[in-house]
């Protein structure tokens, strides 16, 4: 059995710039762009476009209405480094995007990311609970994580 999740992110008509924006933010690549068959009403106009980010295949499907995204569903990254945060998190809160609280935000559109730098996890599951504790608590006064305050909490813990 060849079993395969793709997620497809819905747009009224935004697919091919939404993807083309993904694949600039993660330097991915566009897969492929299909169209509606020219005996539709859309004909022509772009209906998928597939697109590669991380590893990750996705696509973004022009379905004529507005999409409405919720936080239920998040994609996270885990950057290794300071400069890898702030390059993901910038782009993604650039033209409208939304910072939001303990390294959440919303794109340009609506879309909601986790930029959670991989030091994150490791230091708030460390058996001593003095230290998880202290990254909790500066990770709560954050927006976008700031790895040295993170792992300064820590090791004053």
């Amino acid at each position: 059995m060849r079993a395969k999740i793709t997620p497809f992110l819905l747009f009224n008509n935004e697919a091919e710039a939404a993807a083309n924006f993904y694949v600039s933010v993660f330097n991915g690549k566009l897969l492929s762009v299909t169209r509606y068959p020219q005996n539709t009403p859309m004909a022509g106009a772009v209906l998928t476009a597939s697109f590669e980010i991380l590893g990750m295949t996705m696509t973004a499907l022009n379905w004529g209405q507005e999409a409405t995204y919720k936080e239920t569903i998040s994609f996270a990254i885990e950057p290794e480094t300071q400069e890898e945060v702030d390059h993901y998190w910038n782009a993604l809160i650039a033209d409208s995007g939304e910072e939001g609280p303990c390294s959440w935000l919303k794109d340009k559109y609506g879309v909601s990311w986790q930029v959670a730098p991989e030091i994150l996890p490791r230091l708030m599951s460390d058996p001593d609970p003095k230290k998880s504790a202290a990254v909790m608590q500066a990770m709560m006064k954050m927006k976008k994580i700031i790895i040295s305050d993170i792992q300064a909490a820590y090791d004053n813990a």
